[in-house]
């Protein structure tokens, strides 16, 4: 940024890092030694798709590309939409051999195609499944816009409630692990993930 670019105000925003989503492939190590909690097998990517014959395609090839990718572990790749309008690329392991590595390698190829497409803006999260001792569903979620992780656990006795004293609890556990997002307000819940 230069001197202009100060004095008018104008500034070029720079985007997260890309390894932080990385982050997860060896925080999950924590997960599983030190806390009991397991991988689940699926992880997803949500983005704000376009009705374009343009994007639909970047879509089809990013999918045959994972498929490519993954497919030698057993991995599946699907699309979902779901009922706010935004589109999910799911990811499970075959079953019985979760790998939170290939998961990660998967989705950072789906934000890579959509992000060298151009449309970097359109990407919202990508989203990691775990289950926990009591056999709860949580969810850690990397926001790319802001390039932070944070935990989600939705509350299975209530589907609209969450769990916030355990995702607190997830954030000093796993603050050496992931660069969590510091300013709670951001936690966003995401119902209904598909994984």
């Amino acid at each position: 940024m230069g001197l202009r670019d100060i004095l008018t105000g104008r500034h070029e925003v720079k985007g997260p890092a890309p390894d932080r989503l990385f982050a997860i492939a060896t925080a999950y190590v924590t997960l599983q030694s030190e806390h009991q909690i397991e991988p689940a097998g699926s992880a997803a990517i949500v983005f704000q798709a376009l009705a374009t014959s343009e994007f639909e395609t970047t879509l089809r090839d990013t999918e045959e590309v994972v498929t490519a990718t993954c497919g030698d572990s057993g991995t599946t790749v699907k699309t979902e939409d779901d009922s706010y309008g935004y589109r999910w690329m799911i990811l499970n392991n075959a079953p019985g051999t979760p790998s939170v590595e290939d998961l990660a390698v998967g989705l950072n190829a789906v934000s890579s195609s959509i992000e060298n497409a151009g449309h970097g803006e359109r990407l919202l999260a990508a989203v990691f499944a775990f289950i926990d001792a009591q056999k709860r569903r949580i969810y850690f979620i990397y926001n790319y816009k802001r390039g932070f992780w944070y935990p989600f656990v939705p509350d299975p006795a209530n589907s609209q409630q969450r769990l916030t004293e355990r995702e607190l609890q997830l954030k000093a556990q796993m603050a050496d692990e992931l660069p969590m997002e510091p300013e709670l307000e951001r936690w966003f819940p995401l119902w209904g993930i598909p994984i």
